[in-house]
């Protein structure tokens, strides 16, 4: 008699999946808040955008959902290289580099976080490796503030290398369309606050990896002069998650509208972003020594990479900005330092043609 074919032969193993997804219940639910309707397990998930029980109203009067979806990157190789050494714990934090990638940017409306929805796609399905990278996105979503609800686990032995995986992530909020920022109402005068980042996030990798792995033959266990770590540490330190600092000054300043626009620096850098944050009229003028520059970005320099490439595709140690009326700047960044965060004003706003400029 002809042996049979399972699913298993063919590369796609089903109780391995199973088995995934009971590792991850417990951490998935401990996201959940008072608005989570149900429990896992079903086809897709609920979510209450108002709930009037005495201890957690929070109703909207003219609610605006926002949405948006990103991915790692190429950071993931990073990560992948590290957990041949170290194991699957070295990949936890590009989960949280997934849900910081969506939240920020979806935080520059002056949205809420709602919930967050993850997409897996590994070669070969270890329940070991996809319980760390979902602990990690369950990691940011509790920083967040916002519950992960649903994902999706694909194992595509066909369409990726083994050892290899791709993340993607989905976010929704909620803002009152009375509080939606609009670059529109930046005006010459205001001031541009600066968020430090991490490190490098998650954008520029292709870059940061040609150059430092592949032309300096650096490893991640080296620890270059300037650094205060290992390389392959520096760079898969995840992403800032500015949701409840940000959020925090935005429910202080609920009347007064002192918060104008914001933006997330990701690829593209200052030079790429902060101008999506103003109107055609104006232009954005920044100070290129207004802040500290992160090491790992001096090693880059040092190594090669021309600052004026540099600043196009990197953060350069700002990770989002906040354009605010000048006379509330202080009190806002005073705020947010004690949100934890460190803060530099680092330009203004003058009347122009939409550019950005260096002091």
């Amino acid at each position: 008699m002809a042996r049979t074919i399972s699913y298993k032969d063919a590369g796609v193993d089903i109780d391995a999946g199973d088995e995934a997804v009971e590792r991850i219940k417990s951490v998935v639910r401990r996201t959940f808040g008072p608005r989570v309707f149900g429990d896992l397990g079903g086809f897709a998930g609920c979510f209450r955008l108002d709930y009037n029980e005495k201890l957690f109203a929070r109703n909207y009067k003219e609610p605006l959902l926002v949405a948006c979806t990103d991915g790692v990157g190429s950071k993931l190789l990073v990560g992948i290289e590290a957990a041949r050494t170290r194991g699957p714990a070295a990949i936890r934090s590009l989960g949280i580099d997934l849900v910081a990638m969506n939240v920020n940017d979806l935080l520059c409306t002056g949205a809420e976080p709602l919930f967050f929805l993850d997409y897996v796609a590994v070669n070969k399905l270890e329940p070991a490796m996809v319980a760390e990278i979902v602990s990690g996105i369950a990691d940011g979503c509790v920083e967040a503030g916002c519950a992960l609800i649903g994902g999706e686990t694909a194992e595509l032995p066909e369409l990726y290398a083994p050892g290899h995986f791709d993340l993607a992530g989905f976010a929704v909020g909620v803002v009152d369309r009375r509080r939606l920022l609009d670059p529109r109402r930046v005006e010459p005068g205001d001031v541009v606050l600066g968020l430090a980042s991490s490190g490098v996030h998650s954008n520029g990798y292709a870059l940061a990896r040609h150059v430092l792995l592949r032309q300096k033959k650096l490893k991640l266990t080296d620890i270059p002069d300037g650094l205060d770590a290992p390389l392959g540490e520096v760079l898969l330190r995840p992403t800032r998650i500015y949701v409840e600092p940000v959020l925090s000054v935005l429910r202080r300043y609920r009347r007064k509208r002192v918060v104008r626009s914001m933006a997330h620096i990701t690829g593209g850098g200052l030079p790429g972003n902060l101008p999506r944050a103003i109107p055609p009229d104006c232009d954005i003028v920044l100070k290129k020594e207004g802040w500290p520059i992160p090491p790992i970005f001096d090693l880059l320099r040092a190594s090669g990479v021309e600052e004026d490439e540099l600043y196009r595709v990197f953060n350069m140690g700002i990770g989002f900005a906040l354009i605010v009326a000048a006379p509330f700047a202080r009190s806002i960044a005073s705020v947010l330092r004690r949100r934890g965060e460190k803060v530099f004003p680092i330009g203004t706003i003058r009347k122009g043609t939409g550019q950005f400029v260096w002091k």
